[in-house]
């Protein structure tokens, strides 16, 4: 059974990244993972490391071993956004490429298991073990941005200007026709 979820897990889960498959008889080879603590088999092991023996593999720890280990050797390049369909920060830095007219790909880490394990991968080096990932996370060139507000700070975007007539829910207070100040409020109460 763990052979065939690797090799689905290689099929789906991790196209486009190499992997190199090396199958050995646990009878003939049982020896070769004991320096490494693998006493049981099936042991699996990524770059050196078992990530799973005794039982059925768990394929999330596999997706996410494999491309934690393909992100360190892959830098990445171009215009990312990690997010997800529910964030209002997503929506915003996504409103804000779109308005400076950046080409970028969006992945929703919700959704697509790879996006996310690739996205902790490629943040938690630089933003520390403990600092709890949040999203948007965003790359620009390939040069680590982080969210929204620093989106549009090095995109240089202007502040979004309350409009007054679009009634009591603009962005800010309203100064158009129409609003009162609370000195105004009280004396129409009172008088």
């Amino acid at each position: 059974m763990t052979k065939d979820i690797i090799q689905d897990c290689i099929d789906t889960d991790l196209a486009g990244i190499e992997v190199d498959l090396d199958l050995r008889d646990w009878l003939t080879e049982w020896w070769k993972p004991l320096p490494k603590g693998g006493w049981h088999a099936p042991i699996v092991l990524v770059n050196g490391k078992i990530i799973s023996q005794g039982r059925a593999l768990n394929r999330g720890v596999l997706t996410q071993t494999v491309i934690e280990a393909a992100t360190s050797e892959t830098p990445i390049e171009g215009n990312h956004i990690f997010g997800k369909a529910t964030c209002p920060h997503c929506v915003r830095a996504k409103g804000y490429l779109a308005q400076a007219d950046v080409p970028n790909q969006y992945y929703d880490v919700v959704k697509d298991t790879r996006a996310l394990y690739e996205m902790l991968a490629r943040v938690k080096p630089i933003i520390g073990p403990k600092t709890p990932v949040t999203v948007p996370q965003i790359w620009i060139d390939g040069t680590y941005i982080g969210g929204a507000d620093a989106l549009k700070e090095v995109l240089g975007l202007a502040e979004v200007v309350p409009n007054p007539d679009r009634g009591q829910c603009s962005l800010s207070p309203g100064k158009g026709q129409g609003h009162r100040t609370p000195a105004q409020s009280s004396r129409q109460v009172a008088g």
